[in-house]
């Protein structure tokens, strides 16, 4: 397999940014947190590892959450079942031996102090968890103001309280005595603001080079990103997999050398990330798209492209990921690239991506048998929007294509779920 020179933060970065575009409005959360988490850590001195862990867990503390409706009550203080994004996300991360160490932080990140003090886990792991926590909760606590147009100057009194008031049962009393020495001042609040905060994310950034990383450790990161979005829906569940799966198949079919098939994979895995900008209801919507809702869609591609280009190293990936839903006679989106523009690559992620749509139920229709899907593709050639050598390949190969499409192992069935390709 092939060896990637990859940026782990930058990566880290990016994938704080996908999770932002699910905020809608209430962007740069994670960052805030982060840049919080850091400051009281640094307070109390705590080792350099120590924080870089803390900064890390902080940038991704919420990526158990997809839904938009799920993030719409994180803008709560409490609420029931707030901890099931907490178990999600430390799923995800345990999932990714380069970011393993962090899943116990984000577990408990909604943990209070009076039940996390006591738990069996090391000293530093509770603190940034509960660290986390209250940071967080401060963040949230900003939120009437800025969305109110109030200076969150008028709010630093209040929100200093509400922390206070919770010393010893909700946060532990070390970090909330940390956190009330630093918001005294008014640069600590100026410093929340997106300039600022984007500053010392950079700074951090800049701290470390790339490094060398191999397929299977670069492979099970971005299963991270794939996961987050397929979560986002029921009928997105496990398509960027499918996806990913065929499209590899694809280039194996037509001979390319393997670092351009292991590629292919991970923009399969990454093609959708944008989609995570999508309101829930819109992915879940029982028929049809109006003109309008399709205009929200298409942008999804887009936001992919700029959630990827910033992972040096991956920028041929971030490339084919966002051409898949360009045309080769220049009829697709967002760029209407035609076929000079458009590598072989990012014709078979475009081909890839329409048939395990098509394999898949979606709301307004049922899975397509495979013979459908085929014509469909063919249909699609004669009318000059996908690349004919591909296509040619899927119907030499219809059977394996369908088994890759769908992630099953020859003479099995398929899982019963349902997808929005």
């Amino acid at each position: 397999m092939s060896q990637f020179e990859i940026n782990l933060r930058e990566a880290i970065y990016s994938l704080s940014d996908a999770l932002d575009l699910v905020g809608v409005t209430h962007i740069h959360h994670g960052k805030r947190v982060a840049f919080m988490a850091a400051e009281v850590g640094k307070w109390l001195q705590w080792p350099r590892l120590q924080l870089d862990d803390l900064f890390q867990a902080a940038i991704l503390h919420d990526c158990g959450v997809s839904k938009t409706a799920v993030h719409a009550k994180l803008a709560q203080l409490e609420w029931e079942e707030e901890g099931e994004h907490c178990l999600i996300g430390a799923n995800l991360l345990a999932s990714c031996a380069l970011l393993r160490h962090l899943a116990p932080i984000v577990r408990h990140h909604h943990t209070h102090w009076t039940d996390l003090k006591d738990l069996d886990l090391p000293q530093t792991v509770k603190l940034s968890a509960n660290g986390i926590y209250l940071v967080d909760r401060v963040d949230i606590l900003t939120l009437k103001y800025v969305t109110g147009g109030i200076d969150i100057l008028l709010g630093k009194d209040e929100i200093r309280q509400q922390v206070l008031a919770r010393r010893g049962s909700w946060f532990c009393p070390e970090l909330v005595d940390a956190f009330m020495e630093l918001s005294e001042s008014e640069a600590f609040w100026f410093m929340l603001e997106s300039d600022h905060v984007n500053g010392y994310v950079a700074t951090w950034l800049a701290q470390t080079t790339k490094q060398p990383m191999a397929f299977e450790d670069l492979s099970s990161l971005m299963h991270i990103f794939s996961s987050i979005v397929d979560a986002k829906s029921s009928f997105t569940k496990e398509h960027s997999d499918g996806v990913a799966s065929l499209a590899r198949y694809l280039g194996e079919q037509m001979q390319l050398e393997e670092d351009r098939c292991d590629m292919l994979e991970l923009a399969g895995l990454l093609h959708d990330i944008g989609k995570l900008r999508v309101p829930d209801e819109l992915l879940e919507k029982p028929g049809p798209l109006t003109a309008k809702e399709k205009y929200i869609l298409s942008r999804h591609s887009f936001d992919t492209y700029n959630i990827l280009c910033n992972i040096k190293g991956l920028e041929r990936i971030a490339l084919w990921a966002a051409q898949h839903h360009e045309r080769v006679n220049g009829t697709g989106y967002p760029y209407h690239s035609g076929s000079s523009a458009l590598s072989l690559e990012a014709r078979i992620i475009a081909v890839a991506d329409v048939f395990q749509a098509l394999a898949q139920r979606r709301p307004y229709r049922e899975a397509l048998a495979q013979e459908d899907i085929i014509g469909i593709l063919q249909q699609q050639v004669a009318n000059g929007r996908l690349d004919p050598d591909v296509v040619a390949c899927v119907a030499s190969n219809l059977q394996s294509c369908w088994q890759e499409a769908m992630r099953v192992m020859p003479n099995s069935e398929p899982a019963a779920t349902s997808h929005f390709g």
